[in-house]
């Protein structure tokens, strides 16, 4: 049975830009991040958790520049129970309007043990400590106990009766390494809020990861038995299997209002857009079964399904595409639009351009583009700024000319000329593709010894003149990037894609996230 909860409204917190970023090769620039957030705030997200502060300068001022545009959402940091993280976190959302801080100790033995090297009192002390000093930043703090799914529960009831008592106000239930299933994760959900002191007094919360494929049921096994926020990623983006998919938890809470009588504040046309949005500036694609936001999620390909549908939509669909957003992205610019359009534009869509110089870069690839195909999106004009941002940001490399060749009985081969530094230069290459004679050619220029991980093509719109994203996964010396690239021309944009990689490997960024 439900446990009776007096509050009908179900919290969601993103943590695509501290937990998604965790994924191999997803590290964001701030710009991008705050691209995001502006598009969770449209989306209507009640909790933005933008990074990590003290994980490193740029995760700082990210989360800094989120806290001060940010004005609906609250801007959360999360930080271990460590005085110096907590410090970093309470200065990072200093000027946001609502800021949050998380902070987080491990509870299960395998933890203290291995990991802390902590006894449960001095777990204990610190999770107290770590709630007083985030108090002296906010009075909105949120405790986890990492690896709550594997602790004993006398000892997780002790400790979130400590933090609550000194004052923390969500208290947050993990499943760190996806080890629940959903009978036993809404249970302990039960026993916790029917065991701790003053459960009523705090908003509970649950974070589900997806190593058994069981993050958004156990999610909703937590909603059911009492837990009132979420905690979950675009597209269930995250490191290892990924996180809880926010448009599978709230699309579900939503068709299943009579399951769950719960709200949110989420403007679900906004789904499709901010899932396409991440796609792109994350390099992950989404695969076409993905439900909610995968291409095929609406699709009927049995003349069954499809009869029924025709004579009346509910046979077979249990949620409307218009009402997840999709078919919504289509905007009224092509060639003849003129640059204060497409400014406009920009800035409907959350694209902040501080340059003149970036603008006017950005409005000669768009009009580039429509001379090429006849209707412009929404996810266009991301893969555009994005490639323009990264263009802008770290162009050790940048492709001049290209040109391949493939024909049936012939081995494919490429030419190719980039500019390596401000210096003109060319090499080519033959291949059992057109696409892998171009990175052959790539590497006898650069000659990186990067290897290649990934290739992945995915169409950023519908139609034949829809412009190809590739994503590449490129990994050297411990550390991995996403290249990425964008064009009608498929080979093209796989050169872009190889050229961005090696332009971030080049760039020696580097960032640790620890995870909880």
């Amino acid at each position: 049975m439900q446990q009776e909860i007096k509050n009908n409204k179900l919290i969601i917190f993103d943590t695509t830009l501290r937990d998604g970023e965790q994924s191999p090769g997803a590290s964001m620039t701030q710009e991008e991040k705050l691209r995001i957030a502006r598009q969770l705030e449209k989306l209507g997200v009640d909790v933005i958790e933008a990074g990590f502060a003290a994980a490193s300068p740029g995760d700082f001022n990210s989360i800094s520049a989120v806290a001060k545009n940010i004005k609906e959402s609250t801007v959360c940091s999360l930080a271990r129970a460590v005085e110096n993280d907590i410090r970093k976190a309470g200065e990072a959302i200093q000027h946001a309007k609502k800021g949050r801080i998380h902070t987080f100790i491990a509870t299960s033995k395998i933890h203290m043990e291995n990991k802390l090297r902590m006894s449960e009192d001095e777990v204990l002390d610190r999770a107290i400590q770590a709630v007083k000093w985030s108090l002296e930043y906010t009075d909105d703090v949120e405790f986890s106990a990492e690896d709550a799914v594997r602790s004993e529960m006398d000892f997780l009831v002790k400790v979130f009766n400590a933090v609550i008592k000194v004052g923390a106000k969500t208290i947050n239930v993990p499943d760190t390494v996806g080890y629940s299933i959903p009978g036993v994760w809404g249970e302990r959900m039960k026993a916790l809020i029917s065991q701790v002191e003053n459960s009523s007094k705090v908003v509970w919360s649950t974070h589900c990861h997806n190593d058994l494929g069981m993050a958004v049921a156990n999610s909703l096994a937590a909603v059911m038995n009492g837990a009132r926020q979420v905690e979950c990623t675009i597209n269930g983006l995250g490191e290892r299997a990924g996180n809880a998919s926010l448009e599978e938890i709230v699309m579900a809470v939503k068709t299943r209002k009579d399951l769950f009588n719960l709200t949110t504040g989420i403007d679900t046309t906004q789904i499709v857009p901010t899932s396409k949005l991440v796609s792109t500036i994350t390099g992950y694609p989404v695969q076409p079964n993905k439900a909610i936001v995968g291409a095929n999620a609406f699709a009927h390909e049995s003349g069954i399904h499809q009869d029924g549908v025709l004579k009346h939509r509910e046979t077979y669909e249990i949620m409307r595409a218009q009402d997840v957003g999709w078919g919504a992205n289509k905007i009224s610019l092509g060639k003849l639009s003129g640059r204060n359009a497409f400014k406009t534009r920009l800035q409907e869509l959350g694209i902040d351009i501080q340059s003149e110089d970036i603008i006017n870069a950005s409005f000669a690839r768009f009009k580039d583009l429509a001379d090429k195909k006849s209707e412009i999106f929404d996810e266009d004009i991301h893969a555009l700024m994005s490639e323009e941002y990264t263009s802008e940001a770290i162009e050790h490399y940048k492709l001049i000319h290209l040109k391949a060749m493939s024909e049936t009985g012939t081995t494919p081969h490429a030419v190719i000329k980039i500019s390596e530094n401000g210096k003109e230069v060319m090499a080519e290459s033959s291949g059992g593709g057109p696409v892998d004679a171009t990175f052959k050619a790539i590497e006898k220029i650069a000659n990186s010894g990067a290897e290649l991980q990934l290739y992945s093509v995915n169409n950023i719109t519908s139609g034949t003149d829809a412009q190809g994203e590739v994503t590449v996964r490129l990994a050297k010396g411990g550390r991995i990037v996403n290249g990425q690239g964008a064009d009608i021309d498929i080979v093209i944009a796989s050169a872009k894609a190889y050229i961005n990689g090696l332009n971030k490997l080049h760039s020696k960024l580097e960032r640790a996230h620890p995870q909880v």
